[in-house]
């Protein structure tokens, strides 16, 4: 059996064991603003519901293990006191991890990952009305655990209002644990849907995926991407040149026979396949290709 004392090991390291150990995780999906209004999203696995009088959700956004940095929600929530946490379905999943991509301060993650904001109620922050279910929150208190990179930060939330879909309520008015169809957080790029197992997500970009909002409006509006889809398309560095999507033409028998076909559809289910495939970039070379 392997042993680790964890002050020996990088935390890098143990920190990569901790998440792969302890899982899966619930997914907090924060919605927070800056002192000046501005809207910020991202996702936390540090995540539990701890008392249901009063209600208590906990989550932990920790300093960056490679530069000990703070993250704007941490920021955000010791500035404002306020957080909406939104809970995170396998409809949503892409779409979520491309918002946790680390775009500047001031930067919408809600237009990023094609997100909808939706007014809350009682506190300033919007939800995230593509969530099944939403808490509205003040914030009690903060802890921080550390100041080294890694430490994390107990953030104690008073849930104040609580929003659910109905499209999830069984007929009792309970929530029915299929039709949430929630997505837990694992080690690695690995996740966890409830009702079927482990699926992977590919890790967004180090560098900064251009986003949903970049996405042309005739791809969002054809009808064949959903969500997750969305989330894939948005998670590519750069749109490709005409000169790269030439070169794919050229050297692709299937995209020449699709193109000939003159024929939208067939355009828009050989991209459905690319990105159900892995292949986001080649889905966007075919559909700014032209004949």
């Amino acid at each position: 059996m392997l042993s680790i004392d964890p002050k020996e090991i990088a935390a890098a390291k143990l920190q990569g064991y901790l998440q792969s150990a302890v899982a899966p995780r619930p997914i907090a999906f924060a919605s927070t603003l800056d002192a000046y209004g501005n809207p910020n999203l991202s996702p936390f696995s540090f995540f539990n519901v701890f008392s249901a009088n009063p209600p208590i959700l906990i989550f932990s956004p920790a300093r960056r293990v490679r530069d000990n940095t703070t993250k704007h929600t941490l920021n955000n929530a010791e500035t404002t006191k306020e957080v909406v946490i939104n809970v995170v379905n396998h409809d949503m999943v892409q779409q979520m991890s491309l918002s946790s991509t680390e775009y500047p301060k001031g930067i919408n993650e809600f237009d990023k990952a094609g997100f909808t904001m939706l007014p809350s109620d009682t506190v300033k922050p919007f939800r995230v009305a593509e969530s099944p279910v939403q808490f509205e929150c003040k914030i009690m208190e903060i802890i921080a655990l550390g100041d080294q990179g890694g430490a994390g930060n107990i953030v104690i939330c008073e849930v104040v209002k609580m929003h659910i879909s109905e499209s999830i309520l069984d007929a009792t008015g309970q929530i029915d644990q299929h039709k949430i169809d929630l997505v837990a957080r694992m080690g690695a790029n690995w996740y966890s849907r409830a009702n079927l197992g482990m699926f992977e997500v590919e890790k967004p970009l180090t560098t900064l995926g251009i986003g949903v909002d970049m996405i042309p409006d005739f791809f969002k509006e054809s009808g064949y991407f959903n969500g997750n889809d969305l989330g894939k398309l948005g998670n590519i560095e750069n749109i490709p040149t005409e000169e790269e999507i030439a070169i794919f033409v050229k050297e692709n028998f299937e995209v020449k026979a699709v193109l000939s076909a003159d024929d939208m559809d067939t355009k828009f289910q050989k991209a459905k396949e690319y990105v159900d495939n892995g292949r986001a970039i080649d889905a966007w070379k075919l559909l700014l290709a032209k004949k």
